[in-house]
């Protein structure tokens, strides 16, 4: 009996913890949303981590897109022509591309990269006491620190994805025509054919909330980060993991909303 009353008991105090932890999550939020609308605005600093999110993503990004949209290719013609549906291969790689793995690819990739950075970074700063020393400056740390971040990862993802998409798209467009024989006219027409504006619009607003999930997680984890090294390490770690659950978890949710109907 006692087993089972510390066992409901240990339950109980999870689900407190996490419901204060949604809690804290979404005062803080809400608490950066109100912050971008008023003044002062430091554009440098939103120019500075663009760059951080951005450009120095880019390398990563680009070739993750690029090898994704070769094995896309490759392992869709290997199920296709058990059906001899070849010619299926380009609608698949743009859609699957421009819908799905390019956004949450390059987020998941950001997520790794500039999210941990941003953690670790802003962890850094809070053991350090260099965030309250911000206050004794008569500086808002949340306007300083955490708002040029969530405004770079809400516009610098989206371009991410853009360059992704194009990559993905012809990465399958290499494989299709030098490995696989395809036609490079017929290939590229097959491709613009089937594309919608939709299908590009969906992705880049995947990616948009998927920037703005990895710089929230990013400068949350670090902004409240506690005891030293260990706990910036906890921070980073944190930042990375619950930013990639929650953009798998929102990509279904805004996949639900776009093509449900």
């Amino acid at each position: 009996m006692n087993a089972l009353l510390d066992a409901l008991a240990g339950t109980g105090r999870s689900a407190l913890a996490l419901c204060q932890a949604a809690g804290q999550l979404a005062l803080f939020g809400l608490a950066g949303l109100f912050h971008v609308l008023r003044p002062p605005f430091y554009g440098r600093m939103v120019l500075r981590s663009m760059l951080d999110i951005g450009y120095f993503s880019l390398p990563v990004v680009a070739l993750t897109a690029i090898f994704t949209g070769m094995v896309l290719a490759l392992q869709s013609y290997t199920g296709f022509a058990r059906f001899s549906a070849e010619g299926a291969i380009a609608n698949l790689v743009v859609l699957s591309i421009t819908r799905e793995l390019g956004p949450v690819l390059a987020g998941l990739m950001v997520a790794g990269r500039a999210g941990a950075a941003m953690a670790a970074e802003l962890g850094t700063m809070r053991v350090t006491d260099q965030i309250d020393a911000l206050g004794t400056l008569s500086t808002n740390p949340m306007k300083y620190l955490v708002v040029p971040r969530l405004i770079a990862g809400t516009i610098a993802l989206p371009l991410l994805v853009v360059i992704a998409d194009i990559l993905g798209v012809l990465g399958g467009f290499i494989i299709a025509t030098l490995k696989l024989g395809f036609n490079s006219a017929t290939y590229l027409r097959n491709t613009l054919d089937f594309l919608e504006t939709d299908d590009v619009v969906s992705g880049l607003v995947k990616a948009a909330v998927f920037g703005f999930i990895i710089a929230l997680m990013g400068c949350f984890n670090g902004y409240n980060s506690r005891g030293g090294a260990q706990g910036v390490g906890a921070a980073t770690t944190s930042a990375v993991v619950s930013a990639s659950v929650l953009i798998l978890a929102f990509d279904y949710v805004l996949t639900e909303l776009f093509f449900s109907r």
